[in-house]
């Protein structure tokens, strides 16, 4: 899949590992934004087994 993408992008080694880094940010972005605040609530973090004692 790496490869697929770095054969796909345009320009030089220079560009081309600008635009995977660009595109590492924007999925993280994305990831931190959107997908991980809507999944928190399905998670069960707080199910835990430790009394307070």
């Amino acid at each position: 899949m790496y490869g697929w993408i770095w054969r796909h992008l345009p320009g030089n080694v220079l560009v081309k590992a600008l635009i995977s880094i660009v595109l590492i940010l924007a999925v993280v972005y994305v990831l931190f934004q959107y997908v991980f605040p809507w999944a928190e609530p399905l998670l069960p973090f707080n199910d835990v087994t430790v009394d307070n004692q």
